[in-house]
């Protein structure tokens, strides 16, 4: 009975810290697998629900030696990406991060990604500090080739 109480009481203090909802939002959290020594790439939509813009400044994962924000920019025929570093994200606006537009790249992986992996991923902001997410690997529509493989690319 006292371990009930104790954790009934334990829970009704968590309960509204529990209930508070941060600023910023990320949804659908996505990967597309990758072969042995490729790159990955992480898709996923950041939604800012307060009276302020926020900044995305940086990210992190275990799984890569780096994460960086890049844009798919394509002149006189040739596609080629941009580094980005930080991306604002307007209040009550957000940011689509998805294939032939920005995306954040995976260098330096430690292993493959496949298909139901999933991996933590650190998201830093300059007001609301770091949010960590969870991508799930999946086969995503319109990114079957490697983007090696892909004609005129520069990288």
């Amino acid at each position: 009975m006292r371990f009930l109480l104790a954790l009934s009481f334990l829970l009704a203090l968590a309960l509204p810290a529990l209930a508070q909802e941060l600023p910023i939002r990320i949804a659908d959290p996505k990967a597309r697998p990758t072969a042995p020594g490729g790159t990955g790439v992480v898709y996923m939509t950041v939604i800012n629900h307060a009276d302020a813009d926020d900044d995305l400044t940086g990210m992190s994962t275990p799984i890569a030696d780096k994460a960086e924000m890049h844009r798919s920019v394509t002149k006189n025929g040739v596609t080629s990406m941009e580094a980005v570093a930080d991306l604002p994200i307007k209040a009550h606006g957000n940011a689509a991060f998805e294939p032939g537009g920005l995306h954040i790249m995976l260098t330096g992986l430690k292993q493959p990604l496949k298909v139901g992996d999933s991996f933590p991923l650190q998201l830093r902001f300059a007001k609301v500090g770091a949010i960590t997410v969870t991508v799930s690997v999946q086969a995503i529509k319109g990114t079957a080739k490697p983007m090696a493989d892909m004609p005129g690319m520069k990288m």
